[in-house]
Parts: structure tokens; sequence; C-alpha cells
């Protein structure tokens, strides 16, 4: 997957690691080059998207061209963090602004 002619990063979103392992091997499979990161629910994705927390600086959390979300997510569910990045206009602009 690119933008531009570019490698997109794809940002997975899922608080099972069974789901995480399997979404991972199946990329493997499939030989996909793009750069795959891993958060376990919208609190963190929140966090990696606004560089916040253990991503500030954002050297861990290039900008994602793709976010595979679940929606049934402890602590907070992929709704609601779908609702919020679509509330703050600098994660809306470029990601999600199409959704």
């Amino acid at each position: 997957m690119t933008t531009n002619g570019k490698l997109i990063t794809i940002l997975v979103a899922d608080d099972d690691p069974d789901d995480r392992m399997l979404i991972d091997e199946a990329f493997e499979e499939n030989r996909l080059a793009n750069d795959v990161r891993f958060v376990e629910d919208g609190e963190e994705l929140l966090e990696y998207l606004q560089h916040q927390g253990k991503y500030e600086g954002g050297a861990e959390a290039p900008r994602p061209g793709l976010i595979l979300l679940d929606l049934n997510m402890p602590r907070m569910d992929g709704r609601e963090a779908l609702k919020r990045i679509k509330a703050n206009p600098a994660l809306a602009h470029r990601s999600l602004s199409s959704c």
C-alpha cells in the first residue's frame, strides 16, 4: 500500500493478542512491505496519534496512512476513539476526513 509512491504506515488498534498475531502473520504471508504498528486500545491509539505518553516526540509513532480499528476494546472502545479523532481537526484533517 502506497501513497504518492511511498509505503504507508498501517496502525492496528486491537486489544486481543491473538488477533494482533493473526493480522501480523497475514501481512507477513502476503509479503506486505509496509511498516505495521499495533496499539491495544482507544486510549493508546489517541496517545499514538497525538504523540503523547510513550509516543512523545513522535519518533516511535509515524503518522499512519491506514488505521484498522477494533470497535470493541477496553478503556476506550473504537467508536469513542473514532469520534474523538474526527472531533480533533489536527487528526481528522489528513487521516479520517473522508469517513
